[in-house]
């Protein structure tokens, strides 16, 4: 294997490493904070890191104020929303219920595709690989449905969150290019100031009441899988391009699931096993060429 490549996979293990472990953070950092607050503080921890990076790189922000309007776009549904349904959905569900149901999101993506992306058309493998994905959510809704509500409303928020992970890249997609490290932190930037006008309770927590370990989980939230990690995307995306970056999906939901388990004793359970074979199975299917 080349050096280049040897790189190019290192990165992408550093990124499903810092995205995967990213639903235990929340976890722990819930602990402390609402999950309001835990969305500010990440979103400003990570804004101020990709600021950083982006002046160390002698970028500097657009001063087109169209620009900052399709920043403030996908800062909202790539960062924003997706961000508080995740936390919120997470003290309902277990870190890896989360980030096993987020699995789902690029097989959302090729539907709505579909629909505003042209030559983006639904063939036999795509529509085979999300009736296989959608089969696997349902052996994970399935006992959910049949047990606690709460449980159920959990799975749905970060159901929710994968659609707007999913229609953000179609909506990317559909704007104009900038320059990907002064679009990581215009947008970072955006969804910061957008957090904190919509959750300013922010601002009135009681430091010295919390404890030191939700505080530095949710410092390292933000320093490592909300800044460093966008600024990693970036980079590997112009180094190796977006169909190698999408091995991504196959690793995160598992590294997620696992690391659950191992850090924080969540119960693997053999039918999310089977859910998540049926997901990666669909995506790997899709992807396909007919």
């Amino acid at each position: 294997m080349q050096f280049e490549q040897r790189i190019n996979w290192l990165l992408l293990f550093g990124l499903v490493a810092l995205w995967g472990t990213s639903f235990i953070a929340i976890n722990v950092s819930l602990r402390a904070f609402t999950p309001d607050q835990v969305v500010v503080l990440r979103l400003s921890i990570g804004a101020a890191v990709l600021l950083a990076f982006m002046l160390a790189k002698g970028k500097r922000l657009p001063l087109n104020p169209v620009a900052w309007l399709h920043f403030m776009i996908m800062g909202l549904l790539g960062n924003v929303l997706p961000f508080w349904f995740i936390a919120k959905g997470q003290l309902l569900v277990t870190s890896g219920m989360a980030g096993l149901l987020m699995a789902i999101m690029p097989l959302m993506t090729l539907i709505l595709a579909h629909f505003f992306i042209t030559g983006e058309n639904l063939n036999r493998n795509k529509l085979l690989g999300f009736v296989l994905g959608i089969t696997g959510i349902g052996l994970i809704l399935g006992p959910t449905i049949l047990g606690s509500q709460n449980s159920l409303i959990g799975c749905l928020l970060v159901l929710s969150a994968a659609v707007l992970y999913a229609t953000n890249t179609i909506v990317a997609r559909r704007l104009p290019t900038y320059s990907s490290t002064v679009v990581s932190t215009g947008v970072t930037l955006c969804a910061a100031l957008i957090s904190l006008i919509l959750w300013p309770s922010v601002l009135q927590i009681d430091w010295p009441q919390v404890n030191q370990l939700s505080l530095m989980t949710t410092l390292w939230l933000g320093v490592f899988p909300t800044g460093v990690a966008a600024a990693i995307f970036f980079v590997l995306i112009r180094r190796a391009g977006p169909t190698f970056l999408s091995n991504i999906n196959y690793l995160i939901p598992v590294v997620a699931y696992f690391a659950g388990a191992l850090v924080l004793g969540e119960t693997v359970i053999w039918h999310d096993m089977i859910a998540l074979l049926a997901i990666l199975f669909g995506i790997g299917v899709s992807r396909k060429p007919v």
